[in-house]
């Protein structure tokens, strides 16, 4: 690569890293943030959920803002947004200001995460070049995930409120070298282009009602929870309907035709289903159970983070000599075999008995998240790139939404007796969940590498690129 490019790359790399890990301190600054600001449990979650509801819904508007006005314009601006309402969080007084920025957080979040994955698709072209970006790109964002624990737990270990300052300075530093080396293109040509505003409004409220059923879902009652997702479901309804006759669709439906698109999208929901959810159920596990401390429970999640050197060096060399679709499978086989050796969890476990558990996840996470990646984005055109980096990371953010109300709720139903080893009887009973989101993520592997073999044997000089 030029030393632009480089340049460019980690850029942007920084910025997916920001996203991740603000995500991941938030969840383990929780505990600190209810007692110095007096919340209720369920306001509690209202600033987890503001934060799902504007990133998960606003997505695919997001990526198709980024293909319609601009990559670099879109970005940058959504950087900036993001930057000044993180510092709105870390400077709120109460629980009502602190969701509303945590939306508006989301939501900047959402136009920037596929802005900067459409950026990095077209400034490398599609093949090797663009492939090791990408790794370099996703072994970094995953980092985030897995790092944010740390980070946050050694955050909150001072003051919460640095889990929402320290973004902030980071958002600055990247803004400025974004400034510097993400190179000005021409605006867009939107003759004869009309925005689909209809279309926008339908499928972000078709999207927001899903996510926040699925988010609410142990929060309120089933007949709540099915008004919601049936709503939900209407205006998907309408918004396919409206895509049909528009003539310049905000999602052209035929490019979910892409069959690596689909696949990519399916497994991207399970595999960070199974993630969060078992990051959570760890994490009471340690806090609750164990009485581990903040500091303490993050610095067992370390060595999960091995996926930020391991996945930008050794996953292209795999890459380049067994492909996409075989490491993809590699990996999301080590996330069932996380999950797998977790659940004899007991309450005098040593963190030597925990150690292979939490390696493999790093290992799932070196191996899945950047050929991911590259097999949902591969193929499609540079005109809907996107279009493409916003549906897959709706899908991630749906998956983290359905994981964790899942676990939750099975979780709350395991127990519910006072019986001696009842916690540690529903920790077990919910680490169920995430265990069998891997084992379907894996079928669905073995079918993308099936799928895969048919698409090149059958039409390869349209779909080679896709694979």
């Amino acid at each position: 690569m030029k030393a632009r490019e480089w340049g460019v790359l980690i850029v942007l790399s920084g910025a997916i890293f920001l996203e991740g890990t603000d995500i991941a301190m938030l969840n383990i600054a929780l505990p600190s943030i209810r007692t110095d600001l007096g919340l209720t449990t369920g306001s509690l979650q209202w600033i987890v959920s503001a934060y799902v509801l504007g990133y998960g819904g606003f997505m695919l508007l997001g990526g198709r803002a980024a293909d319609m006005f601009g990559r670099r314009r879109v970005f940058l601006a959504a950087l900036i947004v993001f930057l000044l309402f993180s510092g709105l969080g870390g400077l709120a007084e109460n629980g009502a200001t602190l969701i509303a920025a945590r939306f508006i957080t989301g939501l900047a979040a959402a136009f920037m995460t596929p802005a900067g994955l459409s950026i990095i698709t077209t400034t490398f072209e599609e093949g090797p070049k663009r492939d090791r970006a990408l790794m370099i790109y996703g072994g970094i964002g995953a980092g985030g995930f897995t790092l944010g624990l740390v980070i946050g737990g050694l955050l909150t270990a001072v003051d919460w409120r640095w889990v929402f300052f320290a973004p902030v300075g980071l958002s600055l530093v990247l803004l400025v070298a974004a400034l510097a080396v993400i190179p000005k293109s021409e605006r867009p040509d939107r003759s004869g282009q009309r925005f689909d505003l209809l279309g926008g409004l339908t499928i972000t409220g078709a999207v927001v009602l899903l996510v926040l059923g699925v988010e609410r879902a142990t929060h309120v009652g089933i007949g709540m929870t099915g008004a919601t997702i049936a709503a939900s479901l209407v205006l998907l309804a309408v918004f396919v309907a409206v895509e049909r006759r528009t003539a310049n669709p905000l999602v052209r439906l035929g490019i979910f035709r892409s069959g690596p698109l689909l696949r990519a999208n399916l497994i991207g929901v399970l595999f960070m289903g199974g993630f969060f959810g078992f990051q959570f159920l760890v994490v009471l596990y340690l806090q609750e159970l164990r009485g581990w401390s903040t500091i303490e429970s993050s610095l067992a999640m370390l060595v999960v983070g091995i996926d930020v050197i391991l996945a930008p060096t050794v996953t292209p060399k795999l890459v380049r000599r067994f492909g996409n679709v075989p490491v993809l499978l590699a990996g999301l086989g080590f996330a069932a075999l996380s999950f797998a050796l977790f659940l004899p969890a007991g309450a005098d476990w040593s963190y030597a008995a925990m150690l292979p558990s939490l390696v493999s996840l790093g290992l799932a996470f070196t191996l899945a998240y950047g050929p991911l990646t590259i097999i949902a984005t591969n193929g499609i055109k540079e005109e809907e790139q996107g279009l493409a980096g916003g549906l897959l990371y709706t899908s991630f953010q749906f998956g983290a939404a359905i994981g964790l109300a899942a676990v939750a709720a099975v979780n709350v139903a395991a127990t519910a007796s006072d019986a001696p080893g009842a916690v540690l009887a529903g920790y077990r009973a919910a680490l169920l969940v995430p265990l069998a989101a891997a084992v379907l993520a894996v079928v669905l592997g073995f079918l993308n590498l099936r799928g895969n073999h048919r698409e090149r044997t059958e039409e390869p000089a349209e779909l080679v690129g896709a694979a």
